[in-house]
């Protein structure tokens, strides 16, 4: 039994494919094929139910797979150990950040780490929640910047700012000329939300319950998009307003006659955005550095620092 076999059963049971399994480890599909079955011949059990058409993981194989994906977790940490005994801030810093974070945050931390950090090398990703949650389980990603609430078993979180939402509108809507708009009267008005799957959706629905309402009655008073940026442009061609965090409120794309930012009448909503890494993680001061780094160039005002 090697860390490879290991590594080969893994990547077959996420991606149900031999031939996917073995271009993701880098390798001959033979090659994975044989790696395999010698592991199956080894242990005396059939770890996958192989078909013409698909390939799936036994009961048992599904306990021996979350097994061996456990000690492929410890044989990095024990790289990571040996590189963070050298130079914490020389390895490379995989960081991953919701949509609705990555966009606003990304071209303000990056020059911020190559200022204070410039021996470590940085890799960005933006992705779901979700998403992000599994490449940090699997040590595809060392830290990731969502919004709480977060909670994983053998995941560190730690808050690092509040941010407030905005109102964004046509600049010739009714409200235009007020100097704040209260939750409750954005039910009769077409809203443009993130579509399902985006947490910031859910967060706008919970802090404004007259628009749950909407829904649960069937009321078409939403329209979903998949990015915050396809809404703004949404918003600019006089379909809808929207609710956005501080950071995505900007206006500067457009002149002042074509969109406005109106802040929420007080207690405004907001979000509080947070750091997560594995307890495990054995680079304690790049996390300490990035930390700081998004809390010296968030772009939103936030309301508390954590």
């Amino acid at each position: 039994m090697t860390l490879t076999e290991l590594r080969y059963i893994v990547t077959l049971a996420q991606e149900q494919h031999f031939g996917h399994a073995a271009e993701r480890c880098h390798v001959s599909q033979p090659t994975l094929s044989v790696g395999v079955k010698k592991l199956e011949d080894e242990l005396g059990v059939m770890i996958f139910e192989r078909s013409k058409s698909a390939v799936r993981v036994t009961p048992i194989g599904e306990k021996i797979v979350a097994q061996a994906q456990k000690v492929l977790e410890e044989s990095l940490a024990i790289r990571e150990l040996a590189t963070a005994g050298k130079n914490q801030l020389a390895a490379p810093l995989k960081v991953g950040a919701i949509y609705t974070i990555g966009p606003y945050m990304f071209p303000h931390l990056v020059p911020q780490l190559h200022r204070v950090a410039p021996e470590m090398p940085l890799y960005i990703e933006e992705n779901f929640t979700h998403i992000l949650r599994d490449k940090l389980r699997n040590g595809d990603l060392d830290a990731i910047i969502i919004a709480l609430p977060f909670s994983e078993p053998d995941v560190l979180t730690k808050p690092l700012y509040d941010e407030p939402f905005s109102l964004l509108m046509p600049a010739n809507h009714a409200w235009a000329t007020r100097d704040s708009v209260t939750l409750d009267e954005l039910d009769d008005n077409k809203l443009i939300l993130l579509g399902e799957g985006h947490c910031f959706r859910d967060q706008v629905l919970e802090a404004c319950p007259s628009v749950r309402k909407g829904e649960e009655q069937n009321k078409h008073t939403t329209v979903e998009s998949s990015s915050l940026e396809t809404i703004r442009h949404m918003v600019a061609s006089g379909i809808g307003m929207t609710v956005l965090p501080m950071s995505a409120a900007d206006d500067r794309y457009y002149s002042s006659d074509l969109l406005i930012t109106k802040s929420f009448a007080s207690p405004a909503p907001y979000r509080t955005v947070a750091i997560a890494w594995r307890a495990s993680f054995p680079r304690p001061k790049a996390i300490e550095m990035l930390s700081d780094s998004i809390r010296l160039c968030s772009i939103g005002k936030p309301q508390q620092q954590a």
